[in-house]
């Protein structure tokens, strides 16, 4: 006896990680193969409502997991990708996209043999793999989760194959009224949570209702349970990050929860008005009618709240209030670590605008040197006061130290995000090779920042140099070689995220020489200055910030080679 209830829990376990694994397998193998094109269709999201539940019915119906839209979405806004209000409509369009798997699963997985579907699917799969010259063989995955998803579900359908004395304890449940359909919904909502699959969860109901171990009130229970559980996924996303992130997550719950309580509290005429629309009593078609009820919940409930998007996005503010608007000193890094139930060209989306908030970073870091040295040269034209130029000098070199430490930890959080997406299961090599060209950038980025560090600390040495009131020229000369390679990489930022063509890159090339080839002029007349009796001190610290500058441009021609 014992013997049977282990092998029968190990059964399930095993047929209900088959499901899992087939899930996981069949969302990867998508977004694998059609990473760009979502994350073109979430990028085109416009303020309209109505697109953007659109969009989020499209993504989930393709990746079949709601819990991967959710999370890219949470994920978008925290990176300010996405506006709370568009977020909120995604989320209700992500709902009603969840259901396509029940509809798959009650078409496929009941009325068809499921080995003759799954095997050849399996085959075609496994062979796709080998054609890597084909686009489509990014695509084999999601044809071997499929074959895999039927091969759990056909197993599930033998494990969960119960007698009735097993079942009684359901039946009791089921005749305790209002208090039995809140256990169902409880459970629902728990076993989906920690299933972190509410198409895992919505499987497992088809299948025990199609072999009659549940009634159709426990199945609509556990079913609106599970749209709660589902909310595990946008919940856990949004630990740790920005406030808009949590509001999205609370909307999610929210919206979940009350749309169940509305639907609790009209069950009976709810489950009545189904048996209606869909011909057949629930015994002889339980698993349409299960399928039926959870669109029908998830499409109302989304018509009842659309309407009030911007009234939900007020409450949600007012629930979870803006921090203190401090300037925080830490950089603290938007995206959601990467998981393997997203994308990893969605990833690319997010990382492409943390590394063009970090050149801008670094480009204010050129406009405090530019601004020191064209002060300086003021000051030596108006005769100001020594004392008060040295004030401004000290808080610009104390301004660039402070960015330069907050870039370092960019660099050092967005490296190690890159290489965690380097290794998602779902990246293809083009992912991969896109994740090393982004490193090259980040990292050229952070040596050019530690290059404007080092020019500023070198150009307080020449400014502070008794004899830099006589050095009017010199400066002059300083400040148009510092806007020379400010205004080259002002133009490998506007090229950062759509790329160089190669008559850009050649034009970036001869700024490169052209740098060099005024380094050597600037040398050779800091040379010609000490032969005529110049002060060594002042044009030893002129020579040292000319070759820094250079340096800087070469920081700024790597990072131009890398895009």
């Amino acid at each position: 006896m014992i013997l049977n209830i282990i092998g029968q829990i190990m059964g399930f376990m095993g047929s209900l990680c088959l499901l899992l694994f087939g899930m996981n397998l069949l969302s990867n193998g998508i977004q694998k193969g059609a990473g760009k094109n979502l994350q073109k269709l979430l990028s085109k999201i416009t303020g309209n409502r109505f697109t953007a539940l659109l969009t989020g019915i499209g993504v989930t119906a393709i990746i079949q997991s709601s819990g991967a839209t959710t999370v890219m979405v949470v994920s978008f806004v925290n990176a300010e990708i996405l506006t709370l209000k568009q977020a909120i409509a995604v989320i209700f369009g992500a709902n009603i996209g969840t259901t396509v798997t029940a509809w798959i699963v009650a078409i496929f997985g009941f009325n068809f043999s499921i080995a003759t579907l799954a095997i050849p699917l399996f085959g075609v799969g496994y062979i796709l793999k080998y054609f890597k010259h084909l686009k489509i063989h990014n695509f084999a995955d999601s044809f071997m989760g499929f074959a895999l998803l039927f091969m759990g579900l056909g197993l599930l359908k033998e494990v969960l194959s119960l007698s009735p004395s097993s079942t009684a304890f359901l039946l009791k449940i089921s005749s305790l009224g209002r208090l039995g359909i809140l256990i169902g919904v409880f459970f629902g909502a728990l076993i989906t949570a920690l299933l972190h699959s509410s198409s895992a969860m919505t499987a497992i109901v088809l299948t025990m209702a199609a072999n009659g171990s549940l009634s159709w009130e426990m199945s609509a229970a556990l079913i609106l349970g599970s749209n709660i559980g589902s909310t595990i996924d946008a919940v856990m996303s949004s630990f740790g990050a920005s406030v808009n992130s949590k509001r999205t997550a609370l909307v999610h719950v929210g919206f979940n929860v009350t749309g169940t309580l509305i639907v609790l509290c009209i069950f009976k005429p709810f489950l009545s008005f189904i048996d209606f629309i869909v011909p057949g009593t629930p015994a002889s078609n339980i698993t349409t009618h299960i399928s039926m009820l959870h669109t029908i919940f998830n499409v109302c409930a989304t018509l009842i709240f659309l309407p009030f998007i911007d009234q939900i996005a007020a409450l949600s503010s007012k629930l979870i209030k803006d921090t203190s608007k401090e300037k925080n000193i830490h950089y603290t890094f938007p995206a959601i670590l990467p998981s393997s139930h997203i994308s990893a060209d969605i990833y690319s989306f997010q990382i492409q605008k943390e590394i063009s908030k970090m050149a801008a970073k670094v480009m204010e870091m050129f406009d405090f040197i530019c601004d020191t040295v064209l002060n300086a040269g003021i000051s030596i034209e108006e005769n100001l006061q020594k004392d008060v130029s040295l004030d401004s000098l000290e808080n610009s070199v104390e301004e660039v130290d402070n960015i330069e430490n907050y870039i370092d930890e960019m660099n050092e959080a967005i490296t190690q995000f890159l290489q965690d997406c380097t290794r998602l299961p779902n990246a293809n090599h083009e992912d991969r090779v896109h994740f090393y060209h982004l490193l090259a950038i980040t990292d050229s980025l952070e040596n050019l920042s530690d290059e404007c560090s080092s020019i500023m600390f070198t150009l307080k040495k020449y400014l502070v140099n008794d004899n830099f009131e006589m050095q009017k020229e010199s400066t002059k000369k300083i400040e148009a070689y510092l806007d020379l390679v400010r205004n080259f990489f002002e133009q490998v930022c506007l090229y950062l995220t759509i790329g160089m063509t190669s008559e850009e890159k050649q034009q970036s090339e001869l700024l490169e020489q052209k740098i060099d080839s005024t380094k050597r002029e600037l040398k050779l007349s800091s040379r010609n200055r000490l032969e005529h009796g110049g002060d060594v001190k002042t044009e030893l610290a002129f020579i040292d910030l000319v070759r820094k500058i250079e340096k800087a441009g070469d920081c700024v021609y790597s990072c131009a080679k890398a895009i």
